[in-house]
């Protein structure tokens, strides 16, 4: 299995970015997917979660209202939209591939990506 994020990149506070995870060497729609990250010094955080037909999906607290998970099956991806960016989003984004229970936590999905880093300057 492969997880492959981009989109990363320097972006000033208030800008977008737009994340890309293709995956491969799965079925990817009999998978949940999900965005965590990582800023330097802290713990994994959970962004967002959508679930195999793209009908549900889950955000965190911190990027509620600013964030968008989506997926498209037929392309084996999952995007991440974020919107309204703060530097408080910088962080090593990173793409999760779950196939158990509904959840917010990593231990909630199989196969993760090597990630992509997001700056955001003030």
């Amino acid at each position: 299995v492969q997880l492959q994020a981009s989109g990363g990149g320097l972006v000033q506070a208030g800008g977008s970015l737009r994340l890309s995870c293709a995956a491969s060497r799965l079925t990817f729609s009999n998978y949940r997917m999900g965005w965590f990250r990582q800023a330097p010094g802290k713990e994994r955080e959970f962004v967002a979660a959508i679930s195999w037909t793209g009908g549900t999906t889950l955000y965190g607290d911190s990027v509620k209202g600013r964030f968008t998970i989506s997926r498209d099956n037929a392309k084996n991806t999952v995007y991440l939209q974020m919107n309204s960016l703060k530097a408080e989003d910088t962080a090593v984004y990173s793409c999760a591939a779950g196939s158990g229970n509904w959840g917010t936590r990593p231990s909630n999905y199989n196969y993760w990506g090597q990630g992509t880093l997001v700056t955001v300057s003030s």
